[in-house]
């Protein structure tokens, strides 16, 4: 079995810039931008946030069956990492490029087109990227080895590009902020790709080939594994809450906290404590048992969001306070699925004599995409509810519903979605049983 180095494992890595940059910066400054450049209804800003992610994910599988393809040709799917990176970089500075047609209607369907060609480019790369431990290794050691130092950079990614695009565009201010930030994240992604595409260039290359699975073989597996779906069902709910918490952080800053310029300290607050306790969770689900770890991050996230309702009544120190708390639940919730979803895999191959590794790894990413964009497109309905009044430069005046909206969609309503997740993980479902011999 092929031991790789710790270079390989590294420029591997590095693709995490890739997905960690167009994973998390869409869902904190697209609606925002929507809303307060091009003055574009919420309602609007609503569809255009969602549909393109949507289609990412049933774009997928053919793009799976591409690189695929491509595999068998050429040996290698580095050209489809090459073609899907370049092609994230240029449309994701391209949707922030504001070509001001001069009418709300015309601008956001510039906006909706770029998004999902920018969603098309990005599954051309992750599904080659997310193929690619299998084939560089046919050690479960060696690609375990891989995962933990992609998952290391995509934390840093998340920190830089996540925190770094919102102070950008409100340091530089109106449509000049969005068009450089957008340039500097394209700039990242770019180089990030070079670095993969010639990184890998001389890497190994184990046996495995994992295949596409076709959409008969996927209804089937889901429709006879209960533990699968109960534990999607709750990643997913849980992906909708944090969906919504990004898309509110720069409106919440701005109307409730008072500055724009806060949206980045927040992010921060948040990602700074996951950081640091994302190893801490791990050992205390080797004392108290997975499931429980699972429910103490689940209520510390939940009970940071709802004390976030009384931001406009308590010290400013308090609200960071409670961002914290739910940066360290988020950790939690981050580490507590990934480590449930293997004991299911296994217990359900030994179960069946079946591989379920590739079914669940698509099927679990699809989940967490379309939850992602559920909660920045629930989040643009709870502005239009309240009437939220769009504009080009942020500083129409907005009635209290709008604020109340502000208030109760960044704080409640994640927090009960958050929440949601408790009954929801019962032993009886999410614990293997092993038949005994």
């Amino acid at each position: 079995m092929a031991t790789l180095s710790g270079r390989t494992r590294f420029r591997y890595s590095l693709g995490s810039f890739v997905t960690g940059s167009f994973g998390t910066v869409p869902g904190l400054v697209l609606v925002k931008y929507l809303t307060d450049t091009m003055a574009v209804p919420a309602g609007w800003a609503a569809a255009i946030v969602f549909v393109p992610k949507a289609w990412d994910v049933l774009f997928n599988p053919v793009a799976g069956r591409l690189s695929d393809a491509d595999l068998l040709k050429t040996g290698s799917r580095r050209r489809f990492l090459l073609i899907g990176g370049i092609g994230v970089a240029i449309l994701f500075a391209a949707m922030f490029a504001h070509p001001g047609f001069g009418d709300p209607l015309p601008d956001a369907l510039y906006v909706a087109v770029m998004f999902a060609a920018c969603a098309t480019a990005y599954a051309l790369f992750q599904v080659p990227f997310n193929a690619l431990p299998a084939e560089l290794t046919e050690s479960a050691t060696e690609r375990t080895k891989l995962t933990s130092v992609r998952i290391g950079v995509l934390a840093v990614t998340i920190l830089i590009c996540g925190g770094g695009a919102p102070a950008i565009s409100t340091g530089i201010g109106g449509v000049a902020g969005y068009r450089v930030m957008a340039l500097v994240i394209g700039l990242i992604v770019l180089a990030a790709t070079l670095l993969v595409y010639f990184g890998l260039k001389d890497a190994p290359v184990g046996a495995l080939r994992p295949n596409t699975v076709r959409l008969g073989e996927l209804v089937r597996t889901l429709a006879a594994w209960r533990p699968f779906r109960w534990l999607l069902g709750t990643y997913f709910i849980q992906a909708l809450g944090i969906g919504t918490v990004l898309a509110a952080i720069p409106f919440f800053a701005q109307r409730i906290l008072g500055s724009e310029g806060y949206g980045t300290i927040l992010f921060v607050i948040f990602v700074g404590p996951a950081l640091v306790t994302m190893p801490l969770w791990p050992r205390l689900g080797d004392r108290v048992g997975k499931l429980n770890g699972f429910r103490l991050a689940t209520a510390a996230f939940a009970l940071g969001l709802l004390g976030l309702v009384f931001a406009q009544s308590i010290p400013l120190v308090v609200s960071f306070v409670f961002v914290a708390l739910c940066g360290v639940g988020y950790a939690g919730i981050s580490v507590f699925p990934l480590a449930i979803l293997p004991d299911l895999i296994t217990a359900e191959e030994e179960r069946t004599g079946e591989t379920r590794a590739g079914i669940a790894a698509g099927v679990w990413t699809a989940g967490e995409t379309l939850g992602l964009a559920f909660g920045g497109g629930l989040w643009a309905l709870i502005l239009a509810f309240g009437g939220y009044v769009s504009s080009t430069d942020a500083t129409a005046f907005q009635p209290h519903s709008a604020i109340v909206a502000i208030l109760v969609g960044a704080s409640i309503i994640p927090g009960v979605l958050i929440a949601l997740a408790l009954p929801l993980l019962r032993r009886s479902v999410l614990e293997p049983r092993r038949e005994l011999a």
